[in-house]
């Protein structure tokens, strides 16, 4: 996690603790919140009271555990373990320490009242049932007899297992259709007010809310740090605080004391003196409520925040799916903003647009985004329907057209760095290879994924992975050996696990790096373009030539899958699909050696996902991931 709490003490020298926050910030890559000396500090006692508050309204409401996680998840801005899931994970008896901490050291009794152990955590770790650690908690898997694994879900109203059940509701389905935190909150809230759902997500979210401004000068300084530590330390997209400004703070408080809440007086006060909230933005400029004024929000000397340039009018161009901003220094950078950042036309379009904007009146260019993941891959469900209805033509086109994208990308005369982050799959990697430069994210999962869904790299993946075995050989080196590696690793769709793992994957560069901190990736990723500009930069030649490995290095890759096939390590379909990719990757039937064009390359890379696009398992396979987000091996 990037939490990291810094608590002095009333005789710690500031000195000190500046120089304890400049270590961990500047060469641990953490986020830093100054708390106060009070039980569990900022993000655990905030956190906690929410588990609480969302079990005691699970119970007051009558809903099952589904239904509470579903509300409580992404729904709610949070991470997919939610609330019950996250429980298991911790484990229901560690909970109740930090319960017992907070409740034996408050001096306020309703504090108290409200941290007392909850009766149905008390039974189930009674029996044993710490979650999954001890194998079962409100969750458990089981073996069926079949052999396979089925997840069952605690119903808390007589302590069994039953089968797993998806969530279902207006409110569930109007939250998942809301695009943003802030859109899928007020969702919950407003979609089918008197539904149990609705009902649901309000009273805990409110308890919440309340909470944490009770405890605002208490347990931290302001706001500020309140909200940093609970998106920092529990992974929410919005603090409490901002998640109070998203559904309407005026609103909120108006209904609060409809309901018979006591709402902070500072809260009234502030709201009652004009303000719409506890936040503002001026441009570039963040402030937050603190100490009775707004405070302007410190953003590090290393740090980029393209939202905040955007709102100071720093965009050039755009369309739906992404936006070239200027970041300063006569440096771009391409910011991705579709769904889940997939790629379709319009980023495509984005991409050769802002490539013609550089060259004519930009020093570089910087490929990253401020999105949850930096790219997901491809837009699967559009190419999926073309397969579908047999529109070869239309599957080409979309090939081709994302092939030679790319290629504008990498033919740009001036220098592009990528600064990819967290989920960086498929397509997003793709995007990220043509780049002169990589500068990863610390936490950044980096992998060619295309197999997963029975398909081969398409956009220029493979091509690239040819010229980084050419490459490390050099002139009349061992291709073979570099080769092998980046076949394995394309073939089992291998994903890095941080930025400093994507190193050792192999699809990297001697000029990429990895940044200290997550939130420093773009300005470094800017510095690096200006390192390269006032170097005279030089783009890679158009008439570049790539050598192959040609048929004797095809016939290698081949006996290894066969062998794999028969000891009943990959399917047949696996082997199909690797027997492509070895094909691509090796030049197809040429001799060994042979140097070829990025063109041919891309030639086979195209014809090869076609020839895939049309087999039955691996629509099935697109299906599938599409269905439920992991891949199917059939």
């Amino acid at each position: 996690m990037k939490l990291v709490e810094l608590v002095p003490g009333p005789d710690t020298d500031p000195a000190a603790t500046q120089r304890l926050r400049d270590v961990c910030e500047r060469r641990l890559g953490k986020g830093v919140v100054i708390a106060r000396d009070t039980p569990n500090f900022i993000a655990n006692r905030i956190g906690t009271f929410g588990m609480l508050a969302t079990l005691e309204a699970m119970t007051a409401f009558g809903l099952t555990v589904e239904e509470a996680d579903a509300l409580t998840g992404p729904a709610m801005g949070r991470p997919k373990t939610a609330t019950f899931r996250m429980l298991d994970l911790v484990g229901l008896d560690t909970l109740l320490h930090v319960v017992d901490n907070v409740r034996e050291r408050s001096e306020d009794e309703a504090e108290r009242a409200a941290f007392t152990r909850p009766a149905l955590l008390q039974r189930l770790v009674d029996r044993g049932r710490l979650g999954e650690k001890s194998g079962a908690g409100f969750y458990r898997k089981r073996k069926r007899a079949d052999g396979a694994s089925e997840i069952e879900t605690l119903d808390w109203t007589t302590l069994e297992y039953r089968p797993k059940r998806e969530a279902a509701s207006p409110v569930i389905e109007a939250a998942k259709s809301a695009k943003g935190t802030a859109a899928k909150v007020k969702a919950l809230l407003s979609a089918d007010p008197g539904h149990p759902h609705a009902k649901f997500a309000w009273t805990s979210l409110k308890r919440t809310l309340l909470y944490a401004a009770g405890l605002v000068e208490v347990i931290a300084d302001d706001i500020g740090d309140i909200d940093r530590a609970m998106r920092w330390g529990f992974n929410w997209e919005l603090g409490p605080f901002e998640l109070w400004d998203a559904i309407g703070a005026e609103a909120a408080v108006k209904r609060m004391k409809a309901e018979g809440d006591a709402v902070p007086a500072w809260v009234t006060e502030w709201l009652a003196a004009g303000h719409a909230g506890f936040y503002r933005e001026e441009g570039a400029v963040r402030y937050h409520f603190s100490h009775g004024r707004y405070k302007e929000e410190e953003v590090q000397p290393d740090e980029i925040r393209l939202d905040r340039l955007k709102a100071a009018g720093k965009t050039v161009l755009g369309n739906a799916g992404a936006s070239l901003i200027d970041i300063g220094d006569e440096v771009v950078c391409l910011e991705f903003h579709s769904r889940n950042n997939a790629i379709g036309s319009d980023i495509l379009a984005a991409i050769r647009d802002g490539v013609a904007e550089v060259e004519r009146n930009w020093r570089g260019l910087v490929l990253a985004n401020e999105g949850r993941n930096f790219c997901v891959g491809a837009n699967l469900m559009l190419l999926l329907m073309e397969a579908q209805s047999g529109e070869w033509d239309e599957v080409e086109e979309i090939i081709r057209y994302f092939q030679n994208s790319m290629l504008r990308l990498k033919r740009l005369d001036r220098p592009v760095v990528a600064a990819p982050h967290r989920m960086t799959l498929g397509g997003g990697v793709e995007a990220c290879l043509p780049a002169d430069r990589i500068v990863f994210s610390p936490e950044t999962y980096f992998g060619l994924v295309e197999t997963g869904v029975g398909l081969i790299p398409a956009g220029g993946g493979c091509k690239e992975a040819a010229a980084l075995a050419a490459a490390r050989a050099g002139e009349g080196g061992d291709l073979q050996t570099h080769l092998n590696a980046l076949f394995e690793t394309i073939a089992m769709a291998r994903t890095s696990t941080s930025g400093h793992e994507a190193f050792r994957l192999g699809l990297t560069r001697p000029g990429d790096a990895v940044a200290v901190r997550h939130d420093g990736r773009i300005a470094e990723a800017k510095r690096a373009v200006l390192e390269l500009d006032r170097a005279g930069y030089e783009p890679p030649s158009a008439d570049a030539r790539i050598r192959v490995a040609g048929r004797d290095g095809r016939a290698v890759l081949d006996t290894a899958v066969h062998s794999m096939r028969l000891g009943g390590y990959i399917s047949s379909h696996d082997a199909l699909i690797a027997g492509k990719l070895a094909h691509v990757l090796t030049g197809g039937d040429v001799a060994p050696g042979a140097e070829v064009s990025e063109a041919y390359l891309l030639d086979l890379e195209c014809e090869a996902f076609l020839s895939l696009c049309g087999e039955p398992l691996t629509q099935e396979r697109m299906r599938h991931m599409l269905a439920t987000g992991k891949p199917l091996r059939n």
